[in-house]
């Protein structure tokens, strides 16, 4: 069965978890790593000749819109991340608009060939208070969203109620919900993040089997910052400190191990769209 890759483009400093010890007037003068890992992931792709979708924060795109060409001209899907991952949780719908023309604007400017149509938000925060967005979504012509997490014991996001396959979200839109395998009535992540460095590697294969036993496609994501542990470390806690750290030296080895045992493409091209 075909499953569908992702990437979040985003750089370690973006991330939420960090958020109040590198304010966001900061990133300016963070060190820049993303070009180097993309980079990384790229080679791991052709080695594999697996294509991607690469859910592009607008922030990024403006200041290396070269790489963003590059992963454009090597075969991989484009689609947005929002502009400087701000929850949407945290805006308004007038807010979120503004953000989505930031994101779409800095994506024209790298000079793209191809048409935009996916969107994740970021921390997959399209949760009950946020549908609204939908219609936005659905104002500016995407064709698909990929933010629902069809779970509910996480304090930031999810739907515990969501289908586990890809459905009609609203009239125009489709969803391709973050894969979760079921086990004795729970429902356990098996499609990255986090969850692909802390839990061992034999969990995601088994929950990527059952999924696709069950005739489901997954959604697998990775961001670029979780395959270099050389990054700036910054002092978070215990539970902060795991989630972002752990295992970031042996991610790019079980990235290597998961495209040998699974055939990965575009959302959209798992979408038929």
């Amino acid at each position: 069965m075909k499953n569908a890759f992702s990437v979040d483009l985003e750089d370690w400093f973006c991330v939420y978890n960090l958020r109040h010890r590198i304010k966001r007037e900061e990133w300016g003068s963070c060190e820049l790593r993303v070009v180097e890992n993309t980079e990384r992931l790229l080679t791991l792709f052709r080695k594999h000749q697996t294509h991607a979708t690469f859910f592009i924060l607008g922030w990024i795109a403006e200041r290396v819109p070269d790489l963003i060409r590059e992963v454009e001209e090597a075969g991989h899907e484009i689609a947005v991340h929002g502009y400087d991952h701000r929850l949407l949780t945290h805006l308004t719908p007038y807010e979120f608009q503004r953000d989505l023309s930031q994101s779409l604007l800095a994506l024209d400017r790298c000079g793209l060939k191809q048409d935009v149509c996916g969107f994740r938000a970021p921390s997959f925060t399209i949760v009950h208070k946020t549908l609204w967005a939908l219609r936005i979504l659905e104002e500016y012509r995407f064709k698909y969203d990929s933010s629902v997490f069809p779970i509910g014991f996480h304090p930031e996001y999810g739907i515990a109620d969501a289908p586990l396959s890809p459905y009609r979200i609203s009239p125009s839109l489709q969803e391709f919900p973050m894969s979760c395998a079921e086990w004795m009535g729970t429902r356990i992540p098996c499609c990255g993040g986090a969850y692909f460095r802390l839990f061992p590697y034999f969990i995601t294969r088994w929950g990527i089997r059952q999924c696709n036993a069950d005739n489901r496609p997954v959604v697998f994501y990775i961001h670029p910052w979780e395959i270099d542990p050389k990054q700036p470390r910054v002092r978070l806690p215990l539970s902060k400190t795991l989630r972002h750290y752990y295992n970031l030296e042996r991610t790019e080895a079980r990235l290597d191990k998961l495209f040998s045992d699974f055939h990965f493409t575009t959302i959209r091209e798992v979408l038929a769209l």
